[in-house]
């Protein structure tokens, strides 16, 4: 026995038993009609009956597509999300379900980047948003360029347009919608082009030594690039970064720009001059209000929208009441749409550790898609969710069904109770002032929406995770989303589902490829059978 703990000492039997162990003294929650063989048999039928009923191989056109990108949801945030959902319903919890965890098909998205084997937002959304994967922090350019080279950036040579783009080419209407700010890193590559992320206004570019009458800010990108122009619908926070530092916005709050300029008065401006109806909005109220207008500016607030949890209901919208108002407003086209929903504080949450708050920003984030469903037609509507990247949260431990998500999942081997989620870095490791592991026995903060999750290794800011991502998808070929995917494939498969893009479509190369498949294997068959009679 001895020998065989030296050569591995989690093979014998009894050590085994004691690292699978856990506490029972709480009882799980099983209910008595689970106890049964009978009820797992039976619900695993109704399963299949309800995937042979709701799998379809749409092969049609799409007349409209919605991206929607959780930010930084991974799959161990779905998990815990959809647990802290049923909770929250009084359920257990494991059973429930996201909205999009009901769409038919299911992939998974491989995240790194050009450069980087853990990719950042701004990369990766180069990526899903315009086919062509680039280097950490570039924005809607190739990997051809360096972070902060403005020469560079500038060379039309080395931009990628996006779906926006291919989009508006073909008369389709467009729209953004995001929790961050508009000209943040992950909405940023539909109408930008920037060798960095954070040039988000003219000051930035100054703070980095930069000249800003060169190097263009992603704001005034947003203004006057072409795509930004056409853009219909463009909701989201951010105000801060459209007017100067001298000047205050309806809630009294300072702009960000150095320059002068106000971006918003400039809009509005160049909307008037293009005789289209157009409305800026900056409250909730103005967003319920809106009703016919063709292009909409909506700038809720002065930087990043505020988590779900902290949010005024009053004042400020939700991403579903914003996903909601973009539908209904890019419907009235007759030539379809193109919208994306970033749910990007749901990366912010986990950057700090905030575990409840990175919950139920998905929780949020689900609740749009669903809205998104009722208001459109499967059948000549593809949804697309997925994740830019993961993150470093982990569902951990061996707590029974039903135990709380957000609270202790057992008692480890120095005694200490330890919780079900944790990290594998970030701002807080668990340790109290003398450097012994915190005891959360009786904390009263535990589970709050402020309460700071523990990290294995000590770092200012949590990082991103490298594992691959969820790709959910209904409608028309949907089902090319499937099995594991290069992230630049997503828009390849949206604008060959809707016909629009120069690359490959169901409307044109589509039909030719099926016929030069079909060429090949005929070919084939006639040699295979040359072959067998000798000839």
């Amino acid at each position: 026995i001895l020998l065989c703990i030296i050569a591995d000492p989690f093979s014998h039997p009894f050590l085994e038993r004691a690292v699978h162990d856990r506490d029972f003294s709480a009882p799980a929650s099983v209910s008595p009609v689970e106890k049964t063989a009978a009820f797992w048999k039976s619900s695993a039928q109704q399963a299949i009956s309800n995937k042979l009923k709701t799998i379809n191989y749409n092969t049609g056109k799409a007349k409209n597509i919605i991206l929607f990108m959780g930010d930084g949801m991974s799959l161990p945030t779905v998990t815990a999300s959809r647990i802290y959902k049923g909770q929250n319903e009084g359920r257990s919890g494991e059973e429930q379900q996201l909205s999009f965890e009901q769409f038919p098909f299911m992939g998974l998205s491989k995240t790194y980047c050009a450069d980087s084997q853990v990719t950042d937002s701004a990369a990766s959304a180069t990526a899903y948003l315009t086919g062509v994967k680039t280097n950490y922090n570039a924005v809607g350019v190739s990997a051809a360029v360096t972070v902060r080279d403005c020469a560079a950036m500038l060379d039309e040579n080395n931009h990628v347009s996006s779906i926006a783009e291919w989009a508006q080419n073909a008369g389709m209407r467009t729209g953004l919608v995001t929790t961050a700010r508009v000209t943040h890193a992950s909405p940023a590559p539909l109408y930008a082009h920037s060798s960095y992320r954070n040039w988000e206004s003219d000051t930035d570019i100054l703070r980095d030594g930069e000249d800003p009458r060169v190097c263009r800010d992603i704001a005034s990108q947003m203004i006057f690039n072409n795509v930004g122009q056409k853009m219909n619908v463009i909701f989201g926070g951010g105000k801060s970064e459209f007017f100067n530092q001298t000047a205050s916005d309806e809630n009294g709050n300072a702009g960000y720009r150095s320059d002068g300029v106000n971006l918003i008065d400039t809009w509005k401006n160049l909307k008037a001059q293009s005789g289209s109806s157009y409305a800026y909005v900056y409250n909730r109220e103005g967003l319920l209000n809106l009703t016919n207008e063709d292009h909409v500016l909506g700038l809720f607030t002065s930087d990043h929208m505020n988590y779900e949890l902290d949010r005024n209901a009053d004042t400020e919208p939700s991403v579903a009441e914003m996903t909601e108002a973009a539908i209904k407003l890019l419907s009235k086209g007759d030539e379809g749409f193109f919208l994306f929903v970033e749910g990007a504080r749901i990366d912010m949450a986990h950057h700090n550790l905030l575990a409840v708050k990175a919950l139920a920003e998905t929780v949020a984030f689900s609740k749009a898609v669903s809205v998104a469903e009722n208001l459109t037609n499967s059948e000549e509507t593809l949804i697309v969710v997925t994740a830019d990247h993961a993150h470093t949260m982990t569902i951990n431990g061996y707590p029974s069904r039903g135990n709380d998500i957000k609270g202790i999942s057992g008692a480890a081997d120095d005694g200490l109770p330890y919780l079900t989620l944790s990290y594998a870095n970030g701002v807080y490791n668990g340790l109290d002032s003398n450097s012994g592991r915190h005891n959360l026995t009786g904390d009263p903060a535990l589970g709050t929406k402020d309460y700071v999750y523990p990290g294995m290794v000590y770092r200012r800011s949590e990082t991103h995770g490298g594992d691959d991502v969820g790709i959910f998808s209904k409608g028309p070929w949907a089902h090319l989303l499937t099995g594991v995917n290069e992230q630049n494939v997503i828009p390849h498969v949206m604008a060959y589902a809707a016909c629009i893009g120069d690359g490959d479509t169901m409307c044109v190369s589509g039909s030719e490829n099926t016929m030069s498949h079909m060429s090949v294997s005929l070919y084939v068959v006639v040699l295979s059978l040359a072959i067998y009679f000798g000839f």
